[in-house]
């Protein structure tokens, strides 16, 4: 072939559905081993999957080369969870070759949607806090950050749940059981992560002492990446997952005595860290292992991290240009102390430079305003697993209480409070005061949120250091939340106003207009009835139920929590329930109620109350009194791809946490982008949404922030209210005298206990009557289907404030200083 040829060929355009079914096909037999003939539903998934990680890999490549070109600063972001769902058709999507897939595997004879769902959820995290970081991961991608995240490959999540006799059973979450299309191995990337020992001191000939950590047990990480393509961009990120492997593979001399559980027992107890999302630490045991599986991966990271910075540079005092870390919780809160053992112990840095660059490096964002929630270890624990960690952290401590001394001389009281080292309960180290003390910027995650942060939970901190704190609000990607999950609204905005709002939200504002259009409400509609069909089949496959795709589908879908006040809809269920029966008026609108999230598997009253929900629904759903005008659903196993098609059906948005007690939540964002109206307390971002659609366009009930800190100043009993309202007192005797557990009378005498004798500490019973009056407000307002498609309108128009695009635009800016690459 002559070089004039070859200069003039070009490369394959994947976007073609001709060559794409080429590539289908050739991965069918060449990666699957299969033919067209014998190949099954999975070897049409795994497939497909290559066929577009093909593209993906090929786009990585040049964003790490054009990255390493240019060597900007960089984003890395530490998150013990990753909860990003099924990849093919986001992936696709992202990177438009969606329709090119879809008719490559029609002319295959293969349906997209039917391939999509073999696909198993990556079980990489557990509820908001690892969608969050999801969201974040495609954002940073969309906008051509350069940066990645980093995390662990969990073998299982957190666990599979199963309903059996209305209780929440937990099975393995085996999800890598077909192994991971996705993933890439790099054994070549490992590092050593150190466990127990003991710390020797010794002078160094200079006036000075060295630490040396010795003995101890040591694990290897090992890397595993996922690439995150970005929104019509040419970036495709990385998400690095470590997995723990034995220094020791095999015990060759305790094979040959015959002993082989001693033989691969090491192998075993390494591998335990990344086995398990979460164990549940509950035991001592349980404990030990979360402390080991949060330090194994924030060390491999560090390691990661400095290697990179290694590679191209040798001024230590740049580490800050090139380097920005998010702690995303507390959970990697250990990273500060890491960083500084790396810096002075492997890298011979002195102390006073060393944590300058890690003051200058560390960011913490705050999810949580109960203190409870709150990371914290025993000293005895944390030393016997990280003891050279604890030696730093008391020195951080020391300096620290000294600059606060020094500062506010006398204040003992100061000093007790912001302590590192708890000492009045047991000495216990508290993460969230290393990771304020260690980072430049707290943030929390809405208005509200971050305001009580500065007023509550860190109000010595930030008397101490009031420059700190800042606001992010929290957002989701309309890629997936929009743009994936529901076509059908997409296609119709889009024929509106064109399809740039998926990467540029603020657009949505043009749908205003609209909302005034009775052929887009009547196009809007049809769409909404058409996921409610969608999801009310989905319901009958999953559970048995039948529901009706014309009732308000009222929904309440998130981690089971009393916080969250599942409780009080369950209130709100019998409420509806006992005035249907007793012909009451206010019950005309036909509701499905749908209940899903899961409890974490020690938290037994959480528990308690899906076993509730479930008996409640089981009465409710075979009662013919009701006659259809009522049903319950609690669906089991919420994860992203049932979030799918959840989000797009539901007409009622439940978000009744008691104010002050959610920091943000993201599932109230979802919802209203596809077209729920929000029922809700002024709390997290409920109180930015509610700024942003108008207070027509939402219910919002109950009592306030200052309202309920006044109540429990003052006193609050939960028997005025039980007394006082009749509805109520019949409500919760029939929860107490098991109406709805015949069989087992005191079944849910602890519910009741807990709302009355024991003082109802989340105030469901204050805010229930509220809470009823607006629920007939919303009854109301469903029966009339041109207002409430107009005001759904609405909330969907008023959603671009709330894309993670603008979150991840923020922290780049007031964070990070972090700024885009564009390749070439």
């Amino acid at each position: 072939m002559s070089s004039s040829k070859k200069s003039s060929s070009k490369p394959l355009d994947r976007s073609n559905p001709l060559v794409f079914e080429r590539t289908l096909a050739n991965h069918l037999t060449y990666t699957e081993g299969k033919s067209v003939k014998t190949a099954s539903e999975r070897d049409w998934f795994e497939a497909s999957a290559h066929a577009v990680r093909d593209q993906l890999i090929e786009k990585q490549l040049k964003t790490a080369e054009e990255n390493a070109g240019q060597d900007p600063k960089r984003l890395y972001y530490l998150s013990l969870e990753f909860l990003i769902g099924r990849t093919l058709s986001n992936a696709a999507l992202n990177l438009g070759i969606e329709p090119a897939l879809r008719k490559g595997l029609k002319a295959l004879g293969q349906d997209l949607e039917n391939v999509e769902e073999i696909e198993i959820d990556a079980a990489l995290g557990n509820g908001g806090l690892g969608r969050l970081a999801a969201c974040f991961l495609d954002s940073m991608a969309t906008l051509d950050l350069p940066g990645q995240g980093y995390g662990i490959r969990y073998e299982y999540g957190m666990f599979n749940q199963l309903i059996e006799n209305g209780q929440q059973i937990e099975r393995p979450d085996n999800w890598l059981r077909f192994g991971n299309p996705w993933e890439f191995q790099r054994p070549e990337c490992i590092f050593p992560v150190k466990f127990f020992g003991h710390v020797v001191q010794f002078p160094d000939g200079n006036g000075n002492i060295e630490h040396h950590w010795v003995d101890g047990e040591t694990v290897m990480a090992m890397a595993y990446d996922l690439p995150i393509p970005g929104y019509n961009t040419e970036t495709v990120n990385n998400l690095r997952l470590w997995t723990a492997k034995a220094a020791r593979e095999f015990n060759l001399e305790s094979f040959n005595a015959g002993d082989y559980l001693s033989a691969v027992q090491d192998k075993n107890i390494s591998e335990s860290l990344s086995k398990v999302l979460y164990p549940n630490d509950s035991s001592a045991v349980g404990k030990e292992l979360r402390l080991r599986q949060e330090y194994f991966f924030v060390s491999a990271s560090i390691q990661d991290i400095l290697r990179r910075f290694l590679v191209e540079h040798s001024d230590w005092n740049q580490l800050p240009e090139k380097v920005a870390i998010q702690l995303n919780d507390t959970h990697p809160a250990v990273a500060v102390a890491e960083m500084m053992y790396q810096l002075m112990d492997v890298h011979q840095l002195k102390w006073d430079q060393a944590w300058t660059l890690v003051t200058q490096i560390f960011a913490y964002t705050n999810h949580t305003l109960m203190p409870e929630a709150l990371e914290t270890w025993g000293v005895e624990k944390f030393e016997r697993v990280l003891p050279r960690h604890l030696e730093i952290i008391f020195e951080i401590n020391r300096r620290f209480l000294a600059m606060v001394n020094h500062n506010f001389p006398g204040d003992t009281g100061l000093l007790r409070r912001v302590s590192i080292i708890d000492e009045n309960n047991g000495r216990r180290v508290r993460m969230a005061h290393l990771a304020v003390v260690g980072s430049h910027t707290v943030n929390g995650v809405a208005a509200i949120h971050s305001e009580l942060l500065k007023t509550t939970l860190f109000v010595d901190f930030h008397r101490i250091f009031p420059k700190k704190f800042i606001n992010v609000t929290n957002g989701i990607t309309p890629r997936r939340w929009l743009n994936q999950c529901n076509p059908g609204l997409t296609e119709i905005i889009s024929s509106r106003i064109g399809s740039n709002f998926v990467g540029e939200l603020d657009q949505l504002k043009k749908l205003v207009v609209h909302a005034e259009d009775a052929e887009f409400r009547k196009e809007f509609r049809a769409v909404k009835q058409a996921n409610k069909l969608r999801l009310a089949q989905y319901i009958q496959q999953k559970v048995g139920i039948v529901v009706d795709p014309n009732s308000m589908f009222d929904v309440q879908i998130k981690r089971i929590h009393e916080y969250k006040r599942q409780l009080l809809n369950v209130l709100h269920v019998i409420t509806l329930y006992n005035r249907i029966r007793s012909g009451n008026a206010h019950a005309a609108t036909p509701r499905t109620i749908i209940f899903a999230g899961k409890a974490a598997p020690g938290y037994k009253l959480a528990k308690l109350i899906i076993r509730l929900i479930n008996d409640v629904a089981s009465i409710v759903n075979d009662d013919p009194a009701v006659n259809g005008r009522l049903k319950v659903v609690f669906l089991p196993n919420y994860d992203v791809s049932s979030a799918e098609k959840l989000f797009p059906a539901s007409d009622l948005s439940e978000q009744i946490s008691t104010a002050g007690t959610e920091a943000s939540g993201t599932g109230n964002m979802k919802m209203a982008l596809n077209g729920a109206l929000t029922i809700g307390t002024l709390d997290g971002a409920n109180v930015e949404i509610l700024e942003e659609v108008g207070e027509s366009n939402i219910f919002i009930f109950g009592l306030t922030t200052p309202q309920v800190a006044e109540l429990r100043v003052h006193g609050y009993n939960a028997w005025d209210h039980y007394h006082g309202n009749d509805e109520l007192r019949q409500v919760l005797d029939m929860i107490g005298n098991g109406y709805f557990s015949v069989e087992e009378p005191d079944r849910y005498r602890q519910i009741f206990d807990n709302l009355t004798h024991h003082g109802d500490h989340y105030l469901l019973l204050a805010d229930y009557a509220s809470y009823i009056a607006t629920q007939d407000m919303v009854s109301l307002l469903y029966q009339d289907k041109e207002e409430w498609t107009r005001r759904a309108i609405l909330n969907v128009a008023n959603m671009g404030k709330f894309s993670s695009d603008r979150t991840i635009m923020e922290y780049a800016e007031k964070v990070w200083d972090v700024k885009s690459v564009k390749l070439k």
